[in-house]
């Protein structure tokens, strides 16, 4: 507990230090954002409940939380935040028949030997379980991804005022082609760093490359860097396109 207090002070320091009053409410967020997410898997154990709708709920307020408590209401984050959200919208449809086609519900026969002395009767539908774990995967991938094109967009109309509507566009797809490449490695790497601990298992294990590849595990996280992936992809244009509307529709008026 004293290393967590410690490298929490270090960071809120650091954060305080370089992002003032922003860096303090972005050390908050993470609190704020981490209730959210218990709450909503407190509610998950309900099975009258869906899982999906709730975690639609949670995405919905936690990136009120990144966006809007963090850096303000104003046309920066009021454009991200319609990016986002119709980008979850978009990519919603791919998760569910994903999860329900490649069958990543569930625990796999590497998990179950350890959980079989568990009652796995727990009345909960594991198929929306495992879309919820991926939008909620997607949801900050997609949101850091949108208010990094929808600011230096702001700033780029306000340098230069006679931008027309295309130009602009054009503008947020370079920024967002330049974001790409180092937002989909990051969540590659994510993974390989918070399962390196399986990924040595599995080498010890008798698996073919076949089998390592098609394991329930492996597939179901790089299902979720795949769609997280998308994600990133779809949000760039979408957000380029909206916010290249508004700004030049609030500068016409």
């Amino acid at each position: 507990m004293n290393a967590l207090v410690l490298l929490a002070a270090i960071l809120l320091l650091l954060m305080m230090l370089i992002g003032g009053k922003k860096g303090v409410r972005s050390f908050l967020a993470l609190f704020l954002n981490f209730s959210v997410v218990f709450i909503t898997v407190i509610f998950m154990n309900d099975p009258n409940r869906n899982p999906v709708v709730l975690t639609l709920l949670a995405a919905l307020v936690i990136s009120c939380i990144n966006l809007f408590y963090i850096n303000k209401i104003n046309i920066k984050t009021k454009t991200a935040f319609v990016s986002t959200i119709l980008s979850l919208l978009f990519l919603l449809f791919f998760i569910l028949i994903m999860t329900d086609t490649a069958a990543i519900h569930g625990f796999s026969d590497e998990e179950i030997q350890e959980l079989s002395m568990f009652s796995l009767y727990i009345g909960v539908d594991f198929a929306r379980v495992a879309a919820s774990v991926i939008i909620m995967t997607t949801i900050g991938a997609i949101t850091d991804t949108s208010i990094a094109i929808s600011s230096p967009m702001k700033e780029i109309c306000d340098q230069n005022p006679h931008m027309n509507r295309k130009d602009l566009f054009l503008s947020g797809m370079s920024i967002g082609r330049d974001i790409l490449g180092t937002s989909t490695n990051t969540l590659f790497f994510a993974f390989f760093g918070g399962y390196l601990a399986m990924l040595i298992w599995f080498k010890d294990l008798p698996y073919s490359a076949g089998e390592f590849i098609n394991s329930k595990v492996f597939s179901a996280e790089m299902i979720t860097i795949l769609s997280a992936g998308i994600g990133v992809t779809i949000v760039i244009p979408i957000t380029s396109w909206i916010t290249s509307y508004y700004l030049v529709r609030r500068k016409t008026r």
